[in-house]
């Protein structure tokens, strides 16, 4: 019986800094931006405002991308499963006997 083991690639520890590093260099960068524009406390409150609600957005799509490939793994493993039982189970030699 041949097992299929999930190709699962983990996330190095270099990847993961610079992604948090990105992150929050572009977040500081954006708000710079709004604290330093030539408009009024009313427009830069404004911007800081959607500055924060797109980076929620973008929190809330990774996670349910996340979510939705992990359910996806999970069905295919219990898939997996029941067709390794039905495999097992099964022998091409046996005859049936009434």
């Amino acid at each position: 019986m041949t097992t299929a083991t999930p190709s699962h690639t983990p996330t190095t520890a270099a990847f993961y800094v610079q992604a948090v590093l990105s992150f929050g260099l572009s977040l500081t960068a954006v708000g710079i931006g709004v604290v330093f524009l030539p408009v009024d406390g009313w427009v830069r409150a404004f911007l800081g405002i959607a500055m924060l609600y797109t980076v929620t957005s973008a929190f809330t799509l990774a996670k349910v991308l996340r979510d939705r490939q992990e359910d996806t793994y999970i069905t295919s493993r219990v898939d997996r499963a029941r067709l390794d039982k039905l495999l097992t189970d099964h022998d091409p030699f046996k005859i049936d006997v009434p």
